[in-house]
C-alpha cells in the first residue's frame, strides 16, 4: 500500500444516465446534494453495448455544464467502432471534457458475442484513446479486487489490469468490494509488477438486500457470509437494513483510508442520502474539488 499513499486522496460519485425526465429532475437534486461535498468528479455510466450512449452524453455535458464539478463519462469497447469512438471522443473535446472511465463493458442480453469487435479489451480502447488525443484525457479504468467473474483465474486478470496501465491509464476505479484484504492484496500485487498509479476503492452502499444480491452474484463481488446472514434477517425492514449498512460500509471505508487507499468512489444508484450518511460517519471535511488529480496536460 506504500504507492498509494504517495497519490493524494480524491472522492467521486457514479451516476447512471435517467431514462425519463422525472429522473433527470431528481438526478439533479441528487448532484445538487453531492456536489455541496466538493468531489473531485462525477462520472456517468454507459449501458451493456452502448445502450445509453446519447443519454451518458447528455448527462456528461449538463453535469459539466452547470455543477461546477468535472464530469467523467463511462466509455465502453462492446459494439464500439474506431470511428464511433473517434467521433463520441470528438464531441467530448468540444464539450470540455478531460476525464474518461475507459472500459470493456457487459454485452447486451442475448446478444451472443456481440457486434462490432474493433476493441477486444479495455487496453485496445485506452490504447486508441491515446493515440487519437494524446495527454488530452486522464483515463481511467476498472480493477477488480476479487477477479472479474470471465477471467480464467487471478493471475490473468492481474496481467489484463497491467495491460491497460501499459496502454496509457492514468488511474483506476475498482469494482465495489465488502472485505478490505481482497483490496490490499490486490494492491500489493499491483506494486510487485511495478504498477503505480492511484486505485480508488468502489463503494457501494448497502439500502435493498435483494438489488445488492443480484448486483453482487452478477459482477463477482462476494457478500460475506454474516452480511448476508444480517441482511436476510432484516427482512422487508428498509430502514434496519439501511443503519446496518451504514454501519458496514463506514467501517470498510475507515479502514481503507486509514490503510492508505488514495480516495473513495460512490455508486450511488443516483440517491444521496446513502453516500451522505457514510461521508458523516467518516467525519469528512469538504476537500478542495480543485486540488487532486489533473485530468490532462498542466
Amino acid at each position: 500500500m506504500e504507492t498509494q499513499r504517495r497519490h493524494p486522496p480524491v472522492y467521486s460519485f457514479e451516476f447512471f444516465p435517467p431514462k425519463t425526465p422525472e429522473g433527470a429532475e431528481k438526478l439533479r437534486r441528487v448532484r445538487e446534494r453531492l456536489a455541496a461535498l466538493g468531489p473531485r468528479f462525477f462520472s456517468v455510466t454507459f449501458g451493456a453495448g452502448g445502450s445509453t450512449r446519447e443519454r451518458t452524453f447528455e448527462t456528461v455535458t449538463e453535469i459539466q455544464r452547470e455543477s461546477g464539478i468535472e464530469a467523467a463519462p463511462h466509455l465502453s469497447c462492446i459494439e464500439a467502432t474506431r470511428q464511433s469512438v473517434q467521433a463520441i471522443l470528438r464531441r467530448y473535446r468540444e464539450e470540455g471534457i478531460r476525464h474518461i472511465v475507459a472500459l470493456r463493458g457487459d454485452l447486451p442480453s442475448g446478444s451472443g458475442s456481440g457486434g462490432p469487435r474493433d476493441f477486444r479489451y479495455a487496453a485496445d480502447l485506452v490504447a486508441f484513446i491515446r493515440e487519437e488525443t494524446g495527454d488530452h484525457f486522464f483515463i481511467e479504468v476498472a480493477a477488480y479486487p476479487e477477479v472479474h467473474p470471465q477471467a480464467r483465474g487471478a493471475r490473468e486478470d492481474l496481467l489484463h489490469f497491467r495491460d491497460k496501465v501499459a496502454a496509457g491509464a492514468n488511474g483506476a476505479i475498482t469494482q465495489y468490494f465488502f472485505n478490505a484484504d481482497a483490496y490490499f492484496r490486490f494492491v500489493d500485487e499491483c506494486e510487485a509488477l511495478g504498477l503505480d498509479l492511484p486505485i480508488v476503492p468502489g463503494i457501494m452502499p448497502i439500502t435493498n438486500h435483494s438489488q445488492l444480491a443480484r448486483f453482487s452474484d452478477a459482477c463477482g463481488a462476494e457478500i460475506p457470509r454474516w452480511i448476508r446472514k444480517r441482511l436476510e434477517g432484516y427482512g422487508d425492514d428498509r430502514e434496519s437494513i439501511r443503519a446496518f449498512g451504514v454501519e458496514v460500509v463506514t467501517d470498510l471505508c475507515r479502514r481503507l483510508l486509514e490503510a492508505g487507499a488514495p480516495g473513495l468512489h460512490f455508486y450511488t444508484l443516483n440517491q444521496a442520502a446513502p453516500s451522505l450518511a457514510i461521508w458523516e460517519n467518516l467525519g469528512l471535511a469538504r476537500p478542495d474539488a480543485a486540488a487532486g488529480r489533473q485530468a490532462g496536460p498542466a
